[in-house]
């Protein structure tokens, strides 16, 4: 939690031309008021990192002024500044919950040493903080990691041998496998524990804020920044950064990350200073970087220093040994979440579960039993609460569609026998239609390179639908 921004509110001009002159030199933004109402108008509508306040001002006063500002922003601290050095005002400016008072007239060396103060003080805050939140995260990610598959345990394996050394690691997988959780249980179990972990989508960022969000800007670098800026890599020093899709990242930029790792410092847009960073990488991807690499699309001296420890997390559909228990504890979590009443899922919804293909992995699942436990008011969820997932078979082969159909049929023909309503809403029909037709339209986007001009037209639609249809079927578009 660096210092950065200060106010000073004070009624005498020389003492916020003194404060202010002084506190620029040292490299803080400052804000001044001449009174107490300009005070707290500036307070509402900026973030300030420290207020210096006179004791005594026009309209409100700075121990008035104190106490609106703990009810306005409790985590900013406050100096209050006063020319009668009373016991009764040191007092009652403590008790109101100001950080420190000086009175006046003070020496510079006195500001200095207060702000030195104060620095220490939200650094060790930030640090409690992130502490405390870090250990929370790591509760949570140790419980969501669900899977006893061979697949899995060699991934809990490699996570314990490179956890404690700061190799970077490059995770691969398909969308929705968990590349997210994995990062998280490496830099938790590091000696980085209690120290940041800063994740940024390399994908979900637009190419001319990516650089900035990556590496800070100084005030005034470009249109819109108004102030000095932290990157992720300064926010993650001696922590760790979870470069996600960094398949998606532009040649220019895979550049500069090959130089952070190379030098170990950054430079902000605008700035001229070399900042050192101490922080290990762990990068994650759903593309080929070889391919990429391959193509000219990705640099090849990075995907090398990316790619120093390897970790592949399989398909949902080439684990399905673990769905039961991931299942069940998407539903177990999903009914605390949303104080619902203990859920199960029979055996018939179980096979289903275990017979679809999961494209969307881990997250469709996730998002399936959560869906589910929102439409049903049984404690018991069945097939038929699954009812827009197909089965697919695992081995395919002559005739394997219709064998689809016919486990889809069976699973409902079961339901019904076991007295559970449903059967009659006659869905099977949208159900088959809906599930062939998200596959169907992403693989000829895939085909197309994503161009949907191209895919409408082997499709036999307008453009407009297809755009409608990929909205509908929550079909994640990718670059062509």
């Amino acid at each position: 939690m660096p210092l950065n921004r200060i106010l000073v509110a004070d009624d005498e001009e020389s003492i916020r031309w003194v404060l202010s002159k002084a506190l620029k030199q040292k490299g803080f933004s400052v804000d001044l008021a001449h009174d107490g109402r300009h005070a707290l108008e500036l307070i509402k509508d900026n973030c300030y990192d420290l207020a210096i306040l006179d004791i005594k001002m026009p309209g409100i006063t700075g121990l008035e002024l104190l106490d609106k500002v703990r009810e306005l922003n409790s985590d900013l601290l406050v100096v209050i500044m006063t020319a009668e050095a009373s016991m009764k005002n040191a007092v009652e400016a403590m008790k109101r919950g100001a950080y420190d008072y000086i009175t006046k007239p003070f020496d510079l060396d006195v500001i200095d040493a207060i702000i030195e103060k104060v620095a220490r003080a939200r650094d060790i805050a930030g640090q409690v903080t992130t502490l405390k939140q870090e250990l929370k995260d790591r509760y949570q990610v140790e419980k969501n990691i669900v899977g006893n598959s061979a697949a899995m345990q060699e991934v809990y394996k490699t996570i314990g041998k490179v956890a404690v050394s700061d190799v970077t690691i490059l995770i691969q997988g398909e969308s929705g496998t968990g590349k997210e959780l994995v990062a998280r249980a490496v830099h938790f179990n590091s000696g980085r524990l209690g120290k940041p972990f800063i994740a940024i989508n390399c994908a979900a960022i637009p190419r001319d804020l990516l650089e900035s969000e990556l590496f800070g800007s100084e005030k005034g670098a470009f249109t819109g920044a108004g102030e000095r800026k932290q990157g992720k890599f300064e926010q993650a020093n001696h922590g760790t950064l979870f470069l996600d899709e960094i398949g998606d990242m532009p040649l220019d930029l895979q550049a500069k990350i090959l130089r952070v790792l190379q030098e170990q410092e950054v430079t902000r847009i605008g700035g001229n200073q070399n900042i050192p960073v101490d922080v290990r990488i762990v990068a994650a991807t759903n593309q080929s970087l070889v391919e990429k690499v391959r193509q000219k699309e990705f640099r090849e001296d990075l995907y090398y220093r990316l790619n120093v420890v390897p970790i592949t997390l399989a398909p949902l559909r080439e684990r399905r040994d673990d769905i039961p228990a991931l299942a069940n504890y998407f539903l177990s979590r999903s009914c605390a979440e949303m104080s619902a009443s203990p859920k199960r899922l029979t055996d018939d919804a179980l096979e289903l579960l275990k017979s679809y293909s999961w494209p969307g992995n881990v997250r469709e699942l996730e998002n399936s039993v959560k869906r589910a436990v929102i439409l049903s008011n049984d404690p018991l969820l069945t097939s038929l609460d699954f009812g827009g997932l197909l089965p697919v078979s695992e081995t395919p082969q002559s005739g394997s569609q219709e064998t689809s159909l016919e486990a889809l049929v069976d699973l409902k023909l079961r339901s019904c026998m076991n007295g559970i309503e449903g059967l009659d809403k006659g869905d099977i029909h949208a159900m088959v239609l809906e599930q062939v037709e998200r596959p169907l339209i992403r693989l000829v986007l895939e085909k197309c390179r994503w161009n949907q001009v191209k895919a409408a037209d082997i499709l036999g639609i307008n453009r407009n639908t297809l755009r409608k249809k990929i909205s509908e079927l929550q079909i994640e578009m990718k670059r062509g």
